[in-house]
């Protein structure tokens, strides 16, 4: 059977695309894509200086837009100040095993990026989604415990490597319970969650996990790694399909819809983590 890639991308004229994370790694190399196709993509970014020099010369509809997704309050305001729908929104953003740090709103820095602003983004703007939802979790996800009295890490010792996974298992049962809702409210809009596999970018710069950069028999380039992403924002998936790489481990290699951990499929905590995450955050009761 074929490997699927960036070629056999559809035509995407017409279609917009929202990336957050999106000024640098596996993100602009995503919008890079869908823009060659005709999408109309909107890079979300913390960093505009950045997002600017990095998209220097790339050709397409695009435009840049600031968001801090870390941030309740920035993300609150891009939802308020953006206009139109959306056919597709990639949750893309993300921080790895980062040293212990807080939000303006208090809460934990690394759970908020990689979890707690993609819940209370998809939230407000699905309203204006006309397609899907696709957010980034790991591998790692299947090494992720759940507190649901303390998702917030006050009470735990903070280990910026748990707090990873347990972010990204977080993101695997929010697609599940995303997509509950969206069954019974009768919506053709579907959640989905795609992983990059272990890609070369500056994600792992801060933990001890960098040490795999040095091991190229299991890491593969960015353009590989934004290939599930890719496939799981275009291709015919089922609602909370898990996309990942086919290769050993789903360490590398090309797009195939697989099986989340068996933390990441019930649906009870799911229904839980959703309820506790709407009261943490005030958005999704």
């Amino acid at each position: 059977m074929a490997k699927w890639t960036a070629d056999q991308l559809p035509v995407m004229t017409g279609r917009t695309v929202l990336i957050t994370g999106a000024g640098g790694g596996i993100g602009l190399v995503t919008a890079r894509e869908l823009a060659r196709v005709g999408a109309h993509v909107v890079l979300a970014a913390r960093d505009l200086d950045k997002a600017r020099r990095a998209t220097a010369g790339m050709r397409g509809d695009f435009d840049l837009r600031h968001l801090d997704v870390a941030d309740l309050d920035s993300v609150r305001a891009f939802a308020r100040s953006y206009p139109g729908d959306i056919d597709i929104l990639i949750n893309n953003a993300g921080v790895m095993d980062i040293p212990a740090a807080r939000t303006p709103q208090g809460l934990d820095l690394q759970t908020a990026t990689n979890y707690f602003g993609p819940f209370v983004l998809t939230n407000l703007l699905l309203p204006r989604l006309t397609d899907r939802v696709v957010t980034v979790s790991s591998q790692l996800h299947r090494f992720g415990r759940l507190d649901l009295d303390d998702l917030d890490w006050r009470a735990r010792r903070y280990r910026g490597l748990a707090v990873y996974e347990s972010s990204k298992l977080a993101v695997v049962l929010f697609s599940l319970e995303l997509q509950r809702r969206l069954t019974a409210a009768g919506s053709r809009v579907r959640s989905v969650v795609a992983h990059p596999g272990v890609a070369r970018t500056g994600l792992v710069k801060h933990s001890k996990l960098d040490v795999v950069n040095r091991l190229p028999f299991l890491v593969q380039d960015v353009e590989h790694g934004a290939l599930p992403l890719l496939y799981a924002a275009t291709q015919d998936v089922p609602g909370n399909a898990y996309v990942g790489p086919d290769g050993l481990f789903s360490f590398t290699g090309h797009p195939l819809i697989r099986r989340p951990g068996r933390a990441g499929r019930n649906p009870v905590v799911a229904g839980r983590l959703w309820r506790a995450t709407a009261a943490l955050t005030g958005t999704g009761a």
